[in-house]
């Protein structure tokens, strides 16, 4: 049984801007959805203080486990959402994504907190992240199809721009983390700074529905007879690439999560200012909007399952060491040594699956496929990593639990690229 390699177009000049047009649409969507999410789990110290400040120890663990519910419902919209677009139209569901996000970022914005109206502070940001993971179940997966149909050639090159556009909402979602934790004092940071990047997120949304609403449908939609039912039709015929390609996505969720869990690891267990955590999200944030597209060029020409699988193996073999130099030393600059080593395998993973996934669906079902395969693996792998992280170095006092889970991730991933290179003919 092989792949479902997408048609190579010619480059014409209108082809082309119609591809540069899609990068530009579909980065905006990537960036504020992992904005919010990058700036949630990056002050959950700050969040645990302000909605959870009665729970005592089992603070930070209501706040993950708020976090993990997005995760939780990011398949149901995956399913819904992709739905659409395979039925009806990739470009509305596009706007309806990034407007959904729009909603659940506001939300968290103005959330009151527990001294305000008690345990309802709690159940705002609740909804606010189950609106934005909802949302964001359909945003990678029509996203991704959107982009790739577009593009007339080197697919896995303007696809890789949605994991260059997650560099970027990294950056900022820690350059935001710096400079309030620098530059305000700690009841000003607590009182009010936390809420300053939901609000400057906010501002992308505009300008991205603007664009969206100015797409036109990928011509390779226009030719496809279209599914009654493609979410029936993906767990009917399609149920083994489901299972391999979530499966694949492991090293690049967790790869995100494990920096995004940073700076409350810095705080909580090594005593270190958890500006440290943040200057090395500055630095995976660079190496991952600056690498992502080189790694999407020789995806092109190597193939995206050849280099996801080096940096897997990459993965496995560095994970242990990496966190015994970090919790031995307990230095700012191992610390941000750390994160920059995981910034580049997430860019060497992470930049070539976009293309990978979107060649294992038939273009009927590739919105369904691929929001339905991306927020399962995101789900049970990365999502709600920080919640058993917390709980696991709660239960075993053991610092190195965290390298242990990375690695065990790393080696389901190495399973599901072995099954996807080997019965699907991905290369």
């Amino acid at each position: 049984m092989t792949a479902a390699p997408q048609p190579t177009r010619e480059a014409t000049p209108e082809r082309l801007a119609a591809a540069r047009k899609a990068v530009i649409s579909s980065s905006i969507g990537a960036a504020l959805e992992w904005f919010d999410i990058i700036v949630y789990a990056s002050f959950a110290v700050v969040i645990t203080q302000n909605f959870f400040p009665d729970a005592g120890e089992y603070g930070l663990l209501y706040t993950f486990a708020t976090f993990a519910t997005t995760y939780l419902i990011r398949p149901l919209g995956g399913m819904i959402l992709g739905s659409y677009a395979d039925r009806f139209s990739r470009k509305n569901a596009l706007t309806l994504t990034l407007l959904l996000m729009m909603v659940g970022t506001l939300l968290m914005a103005v959330a009151p907190t527990y001294e305000m109206v008690g345990v309802w502070g709690g159940f705002i940001i609740l909804l606010s992240r189950l609106i934005q993971g909802f949302s964001a179940g359909g945003e990678f997966g029509t996203a991704t199809t959107f982009l790739i149909e577009t593009a007339p050639h080197r697919k896995m090159f303007y696809a890789s721009w949605q994991v260059a556009a997650q560099g970027v909402s990294m950056f900022l979602a820690s350059a935001f983390g710096f400079a309030l934790y620098t530059f305000l004092s700690e009841e000003d940071l607590y009182a009010w700074g936390w809420r300053v990047p939901f609000f400057v997120g906010l501002l992308i949304g505009p300008v991205g529905l603007y664009i969206r609403a100015r797409l036109a449908e990928p011509e390779e939609l226009g030719e496809t007879q279209r599914e009654r039912s493609p979410l029936l039709a993906v767990f009917r015929d399609h149920w083994g690439r489901l299972l391999a390609g979530s499966a694949a996505i492991g090293v690049a969720t967790i790869s995100v999560y494990m920096i995004l869990y940073m700076p409350t690891f810095a705080i909580t267990y090594l005593d270190i200012p958890p500006v440290a955590a943040y200057l090395g999200g500055v630095v995976s944030g660079i190496i991952t909007l600056v690498g992502s597209p080189y790694v999407g060029r020789l995806a092109d020409r190597v193939g995206p399952a050849r280099i996801m699988t080096w940096a897997a193996v990459a993965a496995l073999v560095l994970a242990f060491p990496l966190f015994q130099l970090m919790v031995s030393l307990r230095s700012v600059g191992v610390l941000v040594l750390v994160i920059a080593l995981l910034g580049i395998i997430m860019a060497c993973y992470f930049a070539p699956l976009p293309g990978l996934l979107s060649n294992l669906f038939p273009a009927e079902v590739r919105g369904t496929g691929l929001s339905v395969t991306y927020n399962a693996g995101v789900t049970l792998l990365g999502g709600i990593a920080p919640l058993v992280l917390t709980w696991l170095l709660e239960a075993t006092g053991s610092l190195q639990t965290p390298s242990l889970y990375y690695m065990a991730v790393a080696v389901l991933s190495l399973v599901g690229l072995y099954f996807l290179r080997t019965r699907y003919r991905l290369r």
